[in-house]
């Protein structure tokens, strides 16, 4: 009875979330019941579908719940689910400690997300001890799955030297991998050390390019730095009688680049792309 009268109140749900079609409504049901019957993988579904709110309206307390149970049965994509939630605390209290604890279930099993977690937590002290060489750990095991972020983090540690010997040409390795995957991130980092002549040869031009790449994502820094590259080409530095130093503008149309990456950057609350537009364009 107690069963019946669950999978009655799920197709309640289920149909006050808008599911009227009677395929979805059976499948949903028929998800539900294995997931009471304890298949982890329907447990999971079950809550992801109550954290995204697909098909069920949106409940992060019910969504631990069902990922916590197929997290229970060492179900991994749940276990870094839980993690999550635990990180974030939604749907429980948030307790870093608990989350790091997940995250290291999950990558015990080799999932590459839950490694990259488990590596910001130890970047952080977060919920674990500091330690930039176990950062360093788990976010090679998740970079050598082909995990861009991962790969992105650790070419930053190479590049700082934190828990690892410093080296500019590891970084730009990994930063390579992950900017070759589209990662906006890791893009700006590899047009840094292209600007900056850092593990590889300095090139303007192909600073130029990998930040353009990251700006048409949106990301604020590239297109700050972009905007640095069109400036640097559209002027003159010119000293003046007294000291006062100018510049004069020997490019127009890329004058207005500089402006026009300056402008993108600082609408997104950019502070050296708000001030540079103050100084340079006001």
């Amino acid at each position: 009875m107690k069963q019946k009268l669950s999978l009655l109140a799920a197709v309640a749900l289920l149909c006050g979330a808008g599911m009227a079609n009677g395929q979805d409504v059976g499948d949903s049901i028929k998800l539900r019941r294995e997931a009471e019957h304890g298949h982890a993988w329907a447990q999971n579904k079950l809550g992801e579908m109550y954290r995204k709110g697909e098909g069920v309206p949106q409940d992060y307390a019910e969504s631990v719940k069902w990922y916590r149970k197929a997290a229970e049965q060492g179900y991994a994509a749940a276990q870094f689910q839980l993690g999550n939630k635990y990180r974030k605390g939604e749907g429980v209290g948030q307790d870093y400690a608990e989350a790091a604890k997940w995250f290291r279930k999950a990558a015990d099993q080799g999932h590459a997300k839950a490694q990259n977690n488990l590596g910001v937590r130890y970047a952080k002290g977060e919920g674990v001890q500091q330690s930039y060489k176990e950062a360093v750990k788990w976010y090679r095991k998740a970079a050598a799955q082909g995990h861009a972020t991962s790969q992105n983090n650790l070419g930053g540690k190479y590049a700082k030297g934190k828990g690892v010997q410093q080296s500019y040409k590891e970084a730009v390795k990994w930063y390579r991998k992950a900017a070759e995957q589209g990662y906006a991130k890791a893009q700006n980092n590899l047009g840094e050390m292209y600007y900056y002549g850092q593990g590889v040869s300095q090139d303007y031009t192909a600073a130029a390019n990998w930040y353009r790449k990251a700006a048409e994502q949106g990301y604020a820094d590239a297109q700050y730095n972009l905007g640095w590259v069109c400036w640097k080409k559209s002027t003159n530095r010119v000293r003046y009688f007294g000291g006062a130093v100018g510049y004069h503008v020997v490019d127009v149309a890329m004058y207005n680049e500089a402006k026009r990456w300056w402008q993108k950057a600082a609408d997104q609350g950019h502070a050296a792309a708000q001030r540079d537009l103050r100084k340079k364009f006001q």
